[in-house]
């Protein structure tokens, strides 16, 4: 069979490394970028014409950042009839059917990775992977028995097409996000209905019940709908994070910073709850986790100022949630790559801390627009500057951080006009406030 791989990254690498194993099967990796590197035994199509004449192919499989519609655009409606991902062709052959899927803008993986801590304390074998860590085809290499389970964190780009729904799925808070890769906020909304729609009245999804967003999301599945944050779901009562009746924890037992990770701890609790009410296993996980990389991550203290890495925060809203999670006087340091997002909401928390906030810092493209915004609501204690290295942003920082003070990279934007990705803006963070 004549095999495409469009997009030659994490997943579209483990799509070779599945499909090259079946005799018969010559693979063609079409790319944008000509210098990538490919196995010696594929054919390579590159350049700015990758897309095109895809009927010469009996099966595609797309890689996550490709949208559908530019294969489209490139070729014809029925080309799409050929195509796949690595995420639907997992769900096809998974020798498990206990799959949880966890979806919404922000908090994935810290909630996936909550729900596999948990389902490990109370003594099951957990595969985690998807849009974080392990590629899903490369989960199988991990010898996947029938009663083990399998947690997956899936992004919108690789929900758009999804032709399968877990028995167990969650929806965390939405908010617009991505919508230079959509058309519109309804089209990424319908990509995070994918992992809903297609769910039996006997499955179950899981929602934030506070977020139209996430119930909208949700409103398309078939199966019985439960809330967090809400009974019967896990939900904070006079800071205490109760279930069922029970109590799993006070809030300032919790690790993880800031009230919007109690969201999280809660939505994780509301999905192990349907597999097993071991509340002892439950707690262990919620009271140890201190959170994921690049996730208001305490890098280290010098010269009594701290320094957080908030990296993964790419969006308005999850800035927002850092300024509320660090307490006391910081330094904030925002920007990024510019999606056009609305900076309102952005700019008056920006404000609403002017007590608590003694310099913002704007970096990327969108440091322009961040400080119009900022100057509408009437807070003009912030200094662009125009870097082009971590080590003038972080040297910036400590010029304007004072003793007691926290300097805080939670961006509120992407990373792409000045460092490859999140995980690459945070590690020179981290690497340029070690050498302070």
């Amino acid at each position: 069979m004549k095999i495409a791989i469009i997009g030659y990254g994490r997943q579209g690498s483990s799509a070779y490394s599945y499909w090259s194993k079946i005799p018969g099967n010559r693979i063609t990796v079409c790319e944008l970028n000509d210098s990538v590197e490919l196995p010696s035994d594929v054919e390579k199509r590159s350049g700015p014409d990758y897309l095109k004449n895809l009927d010469d192919f009996d099966f595609i499989i797309r890689s996550p950042i490709i949208h559908p519609e530019d294969i489209v655009a490139a070729n014809s409606e029925s080309i799409l009839d050929k195509v796949s991902t690595v995420t639907n062709e997992f769900f096809k052959v998974c020798p498990t059917k206990n799959i949880i899927g966890v979806t919404g803008t922000k908090g994935k993986g810290t909630t996936s990775t909550l729900i596999a801590k948990m389902l490990e304390a109370d003594g099951k074998k957990v595969h985690l992977g998807g849009n974080i860590g392990i590629a899903p085809l490369q989960l199988l290499d991990n010898q996947i028995k029938p009663e083990d389970w399998v947690v997956l964190e899936l992004a919108n780009f690789q929900l758009i097409d999804l032709k399968y729904s877990p028995p167990l799925a969650v929806c965390l808070l939405i908010a617009p996000e991505h919508l230079d890769w959509h058309k519109d906020l309804k089209e990424y909304i319908a990509a995070k209905q994918q992992l809903f729609i297609h769910q039996t009245a006997s499955d179950k999804a899981i929602y934030y019940a506070e977020n139209l967003g996430s119930k909208e999301v949700v409103s398309v599945s078939p199966g019985i709908k439960i809330p967090y944050y809400q009974t019967p779901g896990a939900e904070v009562i006079d800071k205490q994070i109760v279930i069922d009746k029970k109590t799993v924890c006070r809030t300032d037992e919790l690790k993880l910073l800031g009230s919007h990770n109690w969201q999280n701890v809660c939505a994780a609790i509301t999905a192990v709850w349907q597999v097993t009410q071991n509340v002892q296993a439950i707690r262990q996980v919620a009271i140890s986790f201190r959170g994921l990389e690049h996730r208001l991550e305490l890098v280290r203290e010098i010269e009594g100022v701290k320094y957080y890495n908030d990296s993964f925060a790419s969006v308005p809203d999850a800035a927002i949630a850092a300024m509320d999670a660090i307490a006391g006087r910081k330094v904030m340091i925002l920007g990024g790559y510019d999606r056009q997002l609305n900076l309102e909401n952005l700019a008056q928390s920006v404000m609403k801390h002017s007590s608590d906030i003694t310099k913002v810092i704007l970096i990327g493209s969108s440091s322009g627009r961040l400080g119009d915004a900022l100057n509408e609501v009437g807070f003009k204690n912030y200094e662009i500057i125009d870097a082009k290295t971590m080590s003038r942003v972080v040297a910036s920082a400590r010029e304007f951080a004072k003793k007691s003070d926290s300097v805080v990279l939670s961006p509120g934007f992407p990373s792409f006009d000045m460092f490859k990705d999140f995980e690459d803006r945070g590690l020179q963070f981290k690497e340029e406030v070690q050498k302070l």
